[in-house]
């Protein structure tokens, strides 16, 4: 099931991004691996909060966020 009314953006902070592709690899109709070897948010709507909250408590890098 998609959420394509999410009241909360997400991103993820290049600076912060190591690379090690688990959000893509978890959540792939949600991010990718963009310029430079991080990734970045392609569809937030591509998967709920609840599973994206998930990938986002589970990053190594602890690198993707909501922007209230």
């Amino acid at each position: 099931m998609t959420n394509h009314s999410m009241a909360r953006e997400l991103y993820v902070d290049a600076g912060e991004c190591t690379g090690g592709e688990y959000c893509v690899d978890s959540l792939p109709a949600v991010f990718r691996m963009g310029g430079g070897g991080v990734s970045e948010v392609v569809d937030p709507g591509g998967a709920t909060e609840r599973e994206i909250q998930e990938v986002i408590d589970n990053c190594p890098a602890g690198c993707i966020h909501w922007n209230r």
